[in-house]
């Protein structure tokens, strides 16, 4: 009888807690996030199995892919007590952007997760050694980033571990942005420049650290750790790396060109997703200190689909960065011309998910 009711009451969450929670455009006002501009990794989990834990990934826990009523995609579920890694993911850039949805389900008592969600940036790549990370012994030279969904707020921590596993950094802050009841899902950004770390959700720069990183130390892995007690699990979907720093003002106003895989879109659609805000912004930026500047806006898809539908999709997502930095940021209209090459022009083979994510790019020509 409890394990009828336990699953009667993830049925029930799938239509109350995971429901739909859009922020909207304007929302990301003060977001500051820019992707890196070259993808080097990409998980939607598109070719696993339901059910499957997905085949590029480790773990010594146990999840498995699964569908969440009025979400799009997949999703990898973590449960308790469960590392697991992308094994695709061999090493990390000095510059680089991760990005990641994340939600979580609810103890069915308390109503919200009983255990911390973990995030841990190592210089260790041995599966033996990373399985015996916890929450009080990790190795040297890892970043930590904890988050704990709790009801009207979530509390997060940041731990650095320098020589000898001693802290470096050991911070706390709380939010509202993975709040229980009211918010069961964030996206999570991550961008690191060479020591420096900042983490967002959703909107929201959580964190700031100038010296996370540890100059000169190379790190290998990013892993995903849900702690080993509670009950609830948790779910990851659309991870995305990418490198670079990206350098507007340099590539569009010198080199003439920008292209940028920064800009997101809703699938087979034209609308902008919120957190392509600071891609935007800097652009915007640049055209308001170069008055003179003409661009022509040209969007670019993966080879997914019909051809025809995707050069009509690709001149309308053109056409949407047009209205958008227009819009939102005052640029003059007439200042833009637009078009869309469809999946004609690849940046590289769509034969693999970060080929794929670097050919659904939006380029900028100076004219």
């Amino acid at each position: 009888m409890k394990l009828l009711a336990f699953l009667l009451f993830l049925v029930t969450f799938s239509s109350i807690y995971l429901k739909a929670q859009t922020p909207t455009f304007k929302s990301y006002s003060q977001f500051d996030f820019v992707s890196g501009e070259k993808v080097v990794a990409f998980e939607d989990f598109a070719q696993a199995a339901i059910g499957d834990f997905p085949a590029k990934w480790n773990s010594n826990g146990s999840g498995e892919i699964v569908t969440i009523d009025g979400q799009a995609g997949k999703w990898l579920q973590l449960n308790d007590a469960t590392i697991a890694f992308p094994e695709f993911i061999k090493n990390l850039p000095e510059n680089f952007t991760l990005e990641f949805n994340l939600a979580a389900n609810p103890d069915p008592v308390h109503k919200y997760p009983l255990h911390y969600f973990n995030v841990v940036f190592t210089t260790e790549s041995a599966p033996a050694k990373i399985f015996k990370f916890n929450s009080l012994s990790l190795a040297a030279f890892n970043v930590v980033f904890q988050l704990y969904p709790h009801r009207g707020k979530a509390f997060s921590n940041l731990n650095t571990f320098g020589p000898d596993a001693k802290f470096v950094v050991r911070n706390k802050a709380e939010t509202d942005k993975f709040a229980f009841p009211q918010k069961t899902f964030v996206k999570v950004s991550v961008w690191r420049q060479k020591t420096r770390l900042r983490v967002y959700l959703d909107e929201q720069k959580l964190w700031d650290i100038p010296r996370a990183f540890e100059e000169g130390s190379s790190y290998k892995k990013v892993i995903f750790r849900v702690q080993d007690f509670g009950k609830g699990p948790y779910y990851i979907s659309d991870l995305r790396l990418a490198e670079g720093l990206p350098d507007t003002r340099s590539k569009l106003i010198t080199d003439g060109r920008f292209v940028t895989t920064g800009i997101l879109f809703d699938s087979n659609s034209d609308k902008i997703k919120p957190e392509s805000y600071g891609t935007l912004k800097q652009i915007a930026q640049v055209l308001q200190e170069n008055k003179e500047v003409k661009v022509r806006i040209i969007g670019h898809t993966d080879s997914d689909g019909d051809d025809a539908k995707n050069l009509d999709l690709s001149k309308r997502r053109a056409a949407a960065v047009k209205d958008n930095l227009s819009r939102e940021f005052g640029i003059e209209a007439a200042r833009f011309q637009t078009d869309g090459k469809g999946e004609s022009q690849p940046a590289a083979p769509n034969t693999t998910p970060e080929g794929k994510a670097n050919n659904r790019r939006v380029e900028f020509v100076k004219m």
